[in-house]
Parts: C-alpha cells; structure tokens; sequence
C-alpha cells in the first residue's frame, strides 16, 4: 500500500492540474467503481485544447492517479495544466488549477463488481487552492450510482462541495456508455454544477472509448457548453493504463 501511495505523490511532484473534482476519463464524472488493493491505475491525457472565458489554453498534462488501498476503497488524486496559447497581462502562462484529493468507497457492490443489481458508491474530498489568489482549501462530497447491463452502462453523480472561494454549491451529471462488450464503444455525459452567488456550468459531451486489453483503454471526446456565461469548447484524447504495484 506504501508503495501505491509514493508513486501517486510522485507523479503529482511532476505534474499540475486543473479539473472538476474527480473524474473518469474522458468524462467530469465518474463511476462506481474502485481500484483492487494494491492495484495502481493512471489515466492520462498527454494534451488537450480548451476554449474557455475567452482564453484559449492547451491542456499538457491531464492526469488522473487511482491507488486501490483497502477493499471497496481508493485514493484519487486529479487535475490538468493549463497553458495559455496567448500570454495575458498579469497572468501566469502556466497555471494549476482545481487539483484535489478524495477516498472513493463502494457501499453497494453491484452490476459493476459482476453482482446484481446497481453499485452504489461515495466520494469524498477536498479541494486544494488554485493557482489564482484568493482561493483555499475547499471540500466535496458525491453519491454515485452506476449500473451496467448487456446495452450498456448509466453512471449517475450527485454532490454538494464548498468551493475554492469558499461558495457552496451543488453538482449532478449523467454519463452514459455503449456495450462493455464492444472494443470501441461510444460514450456521453451531460454535466451541470451551480456555485451560489459565482454561476453555472453547463456542459455536453461525446466521444469514445477503445478497449486495447483488460490494462489499457484509449479515450477521445468533444466537450462543450456554457461556464459562467461565457462559451466552453474542449477536446480530449488520453488513455487509461492500470497495474498491480
């Protein structure tokens, strides 16, 4: 277990982020679903372009580390670098961005785990300060229930979370996924989060995913929508490698 955590602290000496508060690639969101005891999984987006608020960023590194700790429970640690295409005045060229630390423990073993029925799962977590002044330590916590069938597979996130700002606010999303069975199977998700008294987010998308072998998937969407009042575009390609350590 030792081991699991010091290569996941790490790959974060080398890396920054910036990203909703936990995902499963190429989505926001993510499934009830955790890594076995021991077991290491990176996913990783080498580079992604981003339209947001007017500013146009490339995203190098995207990544995501998932330590499986203890049956039913994982440790996951996100986020992306963003780097402006165009330097602005007063701002960072480089900048980290909404990196977080949570646990994810499955309370129901479900469809996901090669049981019946729906896998149900929480995560829990906390917000480290952003790159921008005024932000601190924040906190999240979601509910998510998952359920995989022959057609597919429905991914159901709801939470609440104290912003980095220190505004509440409240998020939901709905991924959905074709056929397990499939070795490229589409995918989509409908996203919305509200911060109080800052805005909405509000965004869609679509993509696939490759199935390569039972250690490795390779991933790509298209993202778009409204954050803030402002128009959100963003594509991503990365892929998903897990080993036991």
């Amino acid at each position: 277990m030792m081991r699991v955590v010091v290569a996941i602290g790490m790959m974060l000496g080398t890396t920054s982020w910036s990203a909703q508060a936990w995902a499963y690639r190429p989505f926001d969101s993510t499934d009830a679903e955790v890594a076995k005891p021991g077991e290491l999984e990176f996913e990783i987006g080498p580079v992604g372009y981003l339209v947001a608020e007017g500013e146009r960023f490339l995203v190098a590194p995207a990544i995501i580390g998932n330590a499986g700790l203890v049956d039913r429970v994982e440790l996951v640690l996100e986020g992306r670098n963003r780097i402006r295409t165009t330097p602005a005045a007063g701002e960072p060229r480089a900048e980290i961005a909404d990196a977080a630390l949570s646990l994810k423990t499955i309370l129901r073993e479900g469809s996901m785990q090669g049981e019946s029925g729906p896998s149900v799962a929480t995560e829990i977590g906390t917000l480290l300060p952003a790159a921008e002044p005024e932000t601190r330590l924040g906190a999240i916590g979601a509910l998510i229930v998952s359920h995989r069938a022959e057609v597919g597979a429905a991914h159901l996130n709801g939470g609440i979370f104290l912003g980095r700002t220190h505004h509440p606010g409240a998020f939901a999303s709905l991924i959905v996924e074709g056929p397990l069975t499939w070795r490229v199977r589409p995918v989509a998700e409908g996203f919305y989060e509200r911060e109080f008294d800052v805005g909405t987010i509000r965004t869609g998308l679509v993509g696939l995913i490759w199935k390569t072998s039972d250690a490795l998937s390779i991933d790509g969407a298209l993202r778009a929508g409204r954050a803030f009042d402002a128009t959100l575009m963003e594509v991503r390609a990365g892929l998903t490698w897990s080993f036991e350590m």
